[in-house]
C-alpha cells in the first residue's frame, strides 16, 4: 500500500475507533508509522487529510450500496437502499458521524454527490410508474430525512443500540407516505 493510501487508512481507523472529536496528526503518524512532515507532503494539512478520509468512507458507502443485491422493482429497491444507509450507520456511527458533519459544513464530496443521484434515481423510476403520492423532490427528501434520523439514532445513542421497532417505524411511516394505497 502507498503512503497515501496508509495515511488514509490509519485516519479512517481513528474515526471509526475515536470519532472526529479525537482525530490527530499524530496518531495518524502513529497507525501509519510515517512522520509529520510525510503527512503534511502528501495532504496539507490535518483538515486535507481528514477531507481524503471522509470522501474515501462516502467511497465505501457507495460501493455497499452499488454491490447490495436490489431489487429489480424500484420501491422494493428504495427500501432496500434505506436499510443499507442505516446498516452502514449502525456499524460505522463514529464514522457516519464524521462523514455527515463534513457535508454539514459545506464539503463538495463527490461521492455522497453519487450516492443521492442514485436515490433521486430510483425516486424518479417510481415516479414514472405513477406510484408515488408526493412529488417526486419531496419523496426523495423524506425518504433521504427519514434514513438520517434512523442513523443518527445510532450516532446519539451513546452505545445503546435503538429499539428496532423504532428504525422500522420510521422506514415504514416514510415508505407509507411516499407511496400511493
Amino acid at each position: 500500500m502507498d503512503t497515501r493510501k496508509t495515511l488514509v487508512a490509519a485516519a479512517l481507523k481513528i474515526l471509526e475507533q475515536e470519532g472526529d472529536a479525537q482525530f490527530s496528526t499524530r496518531a495518524v503518524c502513529a497507525i501509519a508509522h510515517v512522520t509529520a512532515p510525510t503527512l503534511y507532503h502528501h495532504f496539507g494539512s490535518a483538515d486535507g487529510l481528514l477531507s481524503a478520509a471522509v470522501e474515501e468512507a462516502f467511497k465505501q458507502f457507495l460501493e455497499t450500496k452499488r454491490i447490495a443485491k436490489q431489487s429489480s422493482d424500484p420501491a422494493i429497491a428504495l427500501r432496500q437502499g434505506w436499510d443499507n444507509y442505516v446498516r452502514f450507520a449502525a456499524g460505522r456511527p463514529r464514522l457516519y458521524a464524521a462523514m455527515i458533519g463534513r457535508v454539514l459544513l459545506g464539503a463538495t464530496i463527490p461521492a455522497a454527490e453519487q450516492a443521492r443521484a442514485l436515490h433521486v434515481e430510483n425516486i424518479k423510476a417510481i415516479a414514472a410508474e405513477g406510484r408515488l403520492a408526493m412529488p417526486a423532490e419531496a419523496a426523495a427528501d423524506l425518504a433521504w430525512a427519514s434514513a438520517h434520523s434512523a442513523a443518527l439514532l445510532y450516532v446519539t445513542g451513546q452505545g445503546r443500540t435503538p429499539d428496532r421497532a423504532v428504525i422500522d417505524g420510521l422506514r415504514d411511516h416514510a415508505m407509507d407516505a411516499i407511496f400511493k394505497s
